[in-house]
């Protein structure tokens, strides 16, 4: 029935969603928070595959939740740091609405991406933590090299490297973009895939500008969901 005013009756507001796969609490294991007690947010969805994902259980299913609920769930843990992953959590448009909500209620807020999807309306609060992928992940063509111009002092950039051809793709991105001089530059070893060491010499031998980074979580506890 409408008003007596002849005006149509207003629709009650629907709740702003994200489908969340899960929200735990933990010490963050990698970036430049590594060490910090962290609340993750883990969206569901990815539209990558790369060879050596440690988080496939995230591509599929999840719960759909709430925006005020997913803050009222951060908020209960008590942390300073916040991470919202996937995934590919870009992938879900409400995302950015979480990440500009997170840094209103005051949080230092990370984002893990896989470089893939634009960065561009990334609340600029926000640290950024874009993957950029070698070739054996499988996903190398997927790298949007706009994404570049966009990332600030404040961000990270990690290449996840799985064999010597990787690190040497990896080291000439970084001279060919001058990484470095954007912001911080990450290599990381896949577990099981190329010993540390051998990375860390290469890394040395070659006097890269780059931070050399352990997954701690994997060190605490391997692959378990849920940290």
């Amino acid at each position: 029935m409408g008003s007596d005013t002849g005006e149509a009756p207003v629709a009650p507001a629907v709740a702003e969603r994200l489908r969340i796969t899960e929200i735990f609490h933990s010490i963050q294991g990698e970036a430049d928070a590594i060490g910090w007690r962290t609340v993750f947010v883990r969206l569901t969805g990815c539209p990558l595959r790369c060879v050596w994902c440690d988080t496939e259980y995230s591509f599929h299913g999840g719960q759909w939740h709430a925006i005020d609920d997913i803050l009222a769930e951060v908020a209960r843990h008590g942390a300073h740091h916040v991470c919202v992953t996937g995934g590919e959590p870009l992938a879900q448009k409400r995302c950015l609405i979480l990440l500009r909500r997170l840094c209103e209620a005051g949080y230092e807020v990370s984002l893990e991406t896989s470089g893939a999807l634009d960065v561009s309306a990334v609340d600029p609060r926000v640290r950024k933590v874009m993957d950029l992928k070698a070739p054996d992940s499988g996903e190398s063509a997927r790298n949007l090299w706009s994404n570049l111009e966009h990332l600030l002092p404040h961000d990270q950039v990690k290449i996840v490297i799985a064999s010597r051809v990787d690190y040497e793709w990896a080291r000439d991105v970084v001279a060919e973009h001058a990484l470095d001089r954007r912001c911080m530059v990450l290599f990381s070893p896949v577990h099981g895939a190329v010993q540390p060491r051998d990375l860390a010499e290469w890394i040395i031998a070659d006097r890269l500008p780059v931070r050399f980074q352990l997954q701690l979580h994997k060190l605490l506890w391997n692959d378990a969901a849920g940290h």
